[in-house]
């Protein structure tokens, strides 16, 4: 089962758009892209899908919004996203909400007790890729997997990347700010900037100033497009 938008625009017409980030870092970041434009929201709703579900449908609860954008750093998958590159989700996957099996990982989806894909909105991925590529900010467009463990081997990603084909990033919480937004009935995308490779935990080759300064520049992008 994969739960999709409730609304399928291509553009959002006149409404605000909440951008929910982790930490404050990527806030400020965003911030600074979106120029202080009012249409927009921007709240950090802390790290994980738990607390990035709450937070999120708390705030869709105090206010009218048309778009749910879930934005931030994150690993890419060799081969799919590079370091400094922009990854746009064409879903958001729960990826280790299951069951480990003598045979493999088995989903919460595979065991029939609910879903682990999250649709993001074609139409306004597509626009908002092609927007980005105009002004020269390298994307791919693919599925993100959301994680409770961020990956720290070369084992768990290669395992990860067989499992989910085409998987492009990881992060910790587009699934959650996915579910609160379909809740809602609205729209929603993921943006991630890549700081590092999906694999072994190498602290020294992050570029987490690198892939700000990216997430600011997509930002600045989305005043342009979305609304």
């Amino acid at each position: 089962m994969v739960m999709t938008d409730a609304k399928d625009k291509s553009l959002i017409g006149q409404g605000r758009v909440l951008v929910v980030t982790a930490v404050t870092v990527e806030k400020d970041a965003v911030l600074r892209g979106l120029h202080n434009d009012s249409r927009f929201d921007v709240l950090v709703a802390g790290v994980g899908s738990v607390v990035a579900a709450v937070n999120t449908t708390k705030a869709l609860a105090t206010a009218e919004y048309s778009l749910v954008v879930s934005a931030g750093i994150g690993g890419g998958f060799l081969g799919r996203a590079e370091v400094g590159s922009l990854v746009v989700a064409s879903e958001m996957i729960i990826a280790d909400l299951g069951v480990e099996t003598q045979e493999g990982f088995c989903s919460l989806e595979e065991l029939g007790f609910g879903f682990t894909h999250v649709k993001t909105n074609a139409s306004l991925v597509a626009h908002l890729s092609s927007a980005l590529q105009a002004v020269k900010l390298p994307v791919s467009i693919g599925p993100v997997l959301t994680v409770s463990t961020i990956t720290g081997t070369a084992a768990r990603a290669e395992e990860l990347a067989k499992r989910v084909p085409g998987a492009t990033a990881e992060a910790m919480e587009g699934y959650g700010v996915g579910l609160a937004a379909i809740d809602r009935g609205l729209p929603v995308l993921e943006i991630r900037a890549i700081s590092n490779m999906v694999g072994p935990r190498d602290r020294s080759a992050w570029r987490i100033n690198e892939a700000l300064d990216v997430l600011e520049a997509a930002s600045t992008v989305l005043t342009e497009v979305l609304l």
